[in-house]
């Protein structure tokens, strides 16, 4: 038997809200970086929490990645928020 859907929408208490904060972090971290290995990619993460805190993963050096970013031309999947 599968999980129960959650139903996405802003958590109100505080505490509830940085330590599922902190889980997911870790959780697309962790995903981001068997990508990175499984599918020999470039990776690079950038977050910013609630309070301007940063928080980022690279699978190689973060400045090359946002270099290549940068640099390039092609047209390319992209995704926003809906």
């Amino acid at each position: 038997m599968g999980r129960k859907k959650i139903q996405i929408t802003r958590i109100v208490d505080e505490r509830n809200r940085q330590v599922t904060f902190m889980k997911r972090k870790f959780g697309l971290m962790k995903k981001a970086y068997e990508l990175s290995v499984l599918c020999d990619c470039e990776i690079a993460l950038i977050i910013f929490n609630s309070s301007n805190k940063l928080f980022q993963y690279a699978s190689t050096d973060m400045d090359k990645v946002l270099l290549k970013y940068t640099e390039y031309n092609e047209p390319h999947e992209k995704r926003e928020k809906n």
